[in-house]
């Protein structure tokens, strides 16, 4: 018998270990699953042992990205569809929670927190509510599923998967697809009123999400702590009892993992949409056009008003200028906006604005003018600090870093323990690494990145791994003085995150 050389034994040994630990990846790949947790309008400095005490003790055993970003407009629709497509409003087109479609209405927004006004979107652009690929269709292509679970509005609930592609949205008002709705309400009930909604949607994730026969992502959205703050104000009873609420039924979560033996299959991602400010302004953007005789009235469609964001018919040049310059010299007014004189300047075509690439709000479906309302630091009686000139009682969507800056916390297996991320990143990063860690290829139009820092495993030799602090400046001199604006951004190689802007008016 012939003695088998020396050298071909170590390469069928080294071959054999290859095939194994390939085995053991593929195995280990397969019976992973990711649960995404959006608490709706959580600020960072709610996360204490407190207020939040399981959100709290989560936050100290994986990883905590420290420099992590809302989308802007930091409003809710616009950051569900960001998460859904890993891109900017720029790129899947929903830009805003009020957005104008003159095909469907020509004299006003649509509220996309109505899933039926964005069914009528939808029929009007031929299907395309998004101009960007979903997660659930990137799933479903690679023959997986995606389960939406939502105790917020039917929009929120249906902009992350707005084909229902081969999986479920599990809404505490609307259940899709339909056929699922019995089973659902023989197996855990009705859905009731309140903050026991929440308690139904944990109880429902917990059967239908919290499984290896489930399906592969899941998406989790309370509505609270948001609801109770816009109502009653940051820091106010109701809104300190719906965050232990929502914290209590984290924990469900949690317990339920380990009770079944998944906490080892399961990556668990917690963010926002978006933080949270007081609200002390009095003045409305349509009301003051109208008052200073820049609007005819507010039905009229010469220029039309969608939340923040100024429609200007026939993008007349002259009527855009005009109401810039009128905007400028209101100390209720932050940052201004309006199209770039050409790609990739960028300051905007109007003096004094910045460009919508700034913001990466560049689309067809664009304004020709988006306003921020200002801000300052101001504590409110609670203690919280920071408070915009928007009107209500409280709320986001401006672009202070208490509502841009937000928290993002990982943990499972695919994540480093006990480690602090002080890169920056953006809810459009968070599914380009969901779709890394399950080996599926990233959409090329995905304008957010793989979060590598924040993975266990080693990271692209030419994966940036260091920041630097841009700014950006512009300024108008008009007669009653100087308008002048700033953003500050952080810039990760190619990518680039806008922390905050600043407007500062000096009068003659």
């Amino acid at each position: 018998m012939k003695t088998v050389p020396k050298k071909i034994l170590i390469l069928f040994s080294a071959l054999l270990l290859t095939n194994t630990i390939l085995a053991q990846t593929k195995s280990s790949t397969s019976n992973l699953r990711t649960l995404i947790v959006f608490f709706d309008g959580l600020r960072p400095d709610y996360i204490t042992p407190e207020l939040m005490p399981n959100v709290y003790l989560f936050s100290k055993k994986g990883s905590y990205g420290k420099q992590h970003h809302s989308v802007f407009p930091t409003v809710t629709r616009v950051n569900a569809s960001s998460l859904s497509t890993g891109c900017y409003p720029g790129s899947h087109g929903l830009m805003g929670n009020t957005v104008y479609f003159p095909q469907v209405k020509e004299s006003a927004g649509l509220n996309t927190g109505d899933a039926e006004e964005l069914n009528k979107i939808a029929k009007a652009t031929d299907n395309h509510l998004l101009t960007s690929v979903s997660l659930g269709e990137v799933l479903e292509q690679n023959g997986s599923r995606l389960f939406v679970f939502s105790s917020g509005s039917t929009g929120q609930a249906l902009m992350q998967n707005h084909k229902v592609s081969g999986g479920a949205i599990i809404n505490t008002t609307m259940i899709l697809p339909e056929s699922l709705k019995m089973e659902i309400v023989n197996e855990i009930g009705e859905a009731p009123d309140g903050l026991e909604k929440h308690k139904w949607l944990t109880d429902a994730v917990i059967k239908y999400g919290l499984t290896l026969d489930g399906p592969l992502v899941s998406t989790l959205w309370y509505g609270d702590p948001d609801s109770a703050a816009h109502k009653n104000g940051i820091g106010s009873p109701e809104a300190i009892e719906s965050i232990k609420y929502v914290d209590e039924q984290f924990g469900r979560i949690i317990k339920a993992l380990e009770l079944k033996g998944l906490d080892q299959n399961f990556n668990v991602i917690i963010s926002s949409d978006h933080g949270f400010v007081t609200h002390i302004g009095k003045q409305g953007l349509a009301d003051f056009l109208i008052q200073k005789g820049l609007k005819k009235d507010k039905e009229s469609t010469e220029v039309v008003v969608a939340e923040e964001a100024i429609y200007v018919k026939n993008h007349d040049e002259k009527s855009i200028k005009n109401i810039v310059t009128a905007l400028q010299e209101q100390k209720w007014i932050g940052s201004i906006y309006t199209k770039a004189s050409k790609e990739g300047d960028i300051k905007g075509v109007v003096e004094g604005t910045l460009s919508f690439e700034t913001i990466h709000w560049d689309h067809d479906r664009s304004g020709d003018i988006l306003v921020d309302m200002n801000w300052n630091d101001t504590k409110n009686e609670a203690g919280y600090a920071g408070a915009s000139f928007a009107r209500g009682v409280a709320g986001h969507g401006g672009f202070s870093p208490y509502e841009i800056h937000i928290a993002l916390l990982a943990n499972g297996p695919s994540f480093k323990k006990k480690y602090n991320g002080n890169l920056p990143t953006s809810n459009v990063d968070i599914i380009p690494t969901v779709l890394h860690l399950h080996n599926l290829t990233l959409p090329k139009q995905m304008d957010g990145r793989v979060m590598y820092e924040l993975l266990s495993e080693n990271p692209p030799a030419d994966t940036p791994n260091s920041a630097k602090i841009e700014i950006i400046k512009t300024e108008a001199k008009l007669p009653w003085g100087v308008y002048k604006l700033e953003m500050e951004r952080s810039v990760l190689g190619k990518y680039n995150y806008p922390n905050f802007t600043k407007v500062i008016r000096k009068e003659k």
